[in-house]
């Protein structure tokens, strides 16, 4: 991706936490006169310096509008934001470039899918969700269940946070038309066994999009062995900017589908009596995109693979563990949902506290953790709580800072409590 902006990463790094920490400038500040200890990644997580250099530089000194313009800084950055796009197919593994589409987010994505590919249900069609879902992977299709009659299914999730293949066997029939559910889910690190309920649902011609936001940073996704129909994420849960997303598409069922928005990029061509779209991926993409966001992403996902995967989600794995046996020795702490297949995330409660007050009174030690029910309602019904604390780490995650993390908490509940 075109441009100086000061050096590259290297590929094949040896992985080192105490070196990684040093590539993410804000973990050097302080807060409230204590060692920051950021435990909030599956909201949004820190940004690497490559990327913000990046960024900063094609602001600063190539910075144009993209697709249009036919002088040197345009055509160099519409390179630069397509390089991106195939970084991102890369990185997957689709088949093709036009498979994939930015978006704002992965939110965007999921309303594309459902408003797009929604257009061809009707009253009495089936959309299979499950427990676990996101806000953003209920409400588009409760939008859609108002203008359509649509039915919702939702496949239980038992005390350990789990769903059972044998409810989605029983909940997907030939009635059901999309099967729409978390690869991870963002509250309990529960990870869903992707590839087979794409088996179930493809058996019963329905077709399948994952809520990859927790996934794409936690698991290696390679979209045609999962056998997914579509799969949505968002750049800033891995190291990118805010403001722009994916989602990928097999090519026949984008082919298919009528635009999402209308406006300039995504026509072929205009009269007051008819529209031609464009092709993919520019069919789904109306408008001046998140033009440095999107080769952010790119940055992004290029200082991720600098990493051998496999050691990145080991030194997670570790953590969690680590965090796993460390909280559940605090008396009156229990931890919402343990499955015996999750990533770095921990939901928990501690008797007697509420989670805003906690949360609250760590921020005062420098723990930043989240607090509330993470855009996950029902399920914080489904558990009998009104929130919960939740720690979520990432690359640049230490053991120590689980002890710091314990140690506030132990603080805490003798204010608190």
């Amino acid at each position: 991706m075109g441009g100086d902006v000061g050096y590259t990463v290297d590929t094949n790094r040896d992985f080192d936490v105490v070196q990684v920490r040093k590539d993410f400038p804000i973990l050097e500040r302080k807060m409230h006169d204590e060692p920051l200890v950021f435990l909030d990644s599956a909201a949004s997580s820190q940004k690497p310096d490559y990327v913000i250099q990046k960024m900063v530089h094609y602001y600063s000194q190539e910075y144009s509008n993209v697709h249009r313009g036919v002088y040197w800084l345009s055509d160099n950055l519409t390179n630069c934001y397509e390089q991106s796009r195939e970084t991102v197919k890369k990185f997957i593994n689709a088949n093709s470039s036009q498979e994939i589409i930015f978006t704002r987010g992965a939110t965007e994505a999921i309303n594309l899918v459902a408003a797009s590919l929604g257009q061809t249900l009707k009253a009495g069609d089936e959309v299979c969700i499950t427990e676990l879902e996101h806000h953003s992977n209920i409400v588009p299709w409760q939008m859609l269940r108002q203008r359509s009659g649509i039915i919702i299914k939702v496949v239980p999730v038992s005390e350990k946070g789990e769903i059972s293949l044998s409810d989605v066997e029983r909940l997907i029939s030939s009635k059901t038309k999309i099967v729409a559910v978390s690869h991870v889910s963002n509250v309990l690190g529960t990870i869903l066994p992707i590839k087979e309920i794409c088996a179930i649902a493809h058996k019963n011609g329905a077709v399948v999009l994952v809520d990859g936001c927790q996934g794409i940073v936690h698991q290696q996704v390679d979209v045609k062995d999962l056998d997914c129909d579509f799969y949505a994420f968002s750049s800033h849960k891995i190291y990118g900017p805010t403001g722009c997303g994916i989602l990928y598409g097999k090519r026949e069922l984008l082919e298919l589908m009528p635009p999402y928005q209308g406006g300039g990029d995504m026509i072929s061509n205009v009269t007051f009596e008819h529209t031609d779209w464009a092709e993919l991926p520019a069919k789904f993409e109306a408008g001046t995109p998140a033009i440095v966001e999107g080769i952010g992403l790119g940055a992004a996902i290029d200082y991720f693979s600098s990493y051998n995967i496999e050691d990145v989600f080991g030194h997670e794995q570790k953590i969690l563990d680590y965090a796993t046996t460390r909280l559940s020795s605090i008396k009156g702490l229990r931890i919402i949902g343990e499955s015996d297949t999750k990533v770095a995330v921990i939901s928990f409660v501690v008797d007697g506290t509420h989670p805003h007050d906690l949360a609250t009174v760590l921020d005062r030690s420098g723990v930043c953790v989240r607090a509330g029910h993470h855009c996950a309602q029902p399920l914080m019904d489904k558990f009998g709580v009104i929130a919960t604390v939740r720690s979520s780490f990432a690359i640049y995650n230490t053991l120590e800072e689980v002890d710091a993390l314990v140690s506030s908490i132990e603080k805490a509940r003798d204010i608190l409590c």
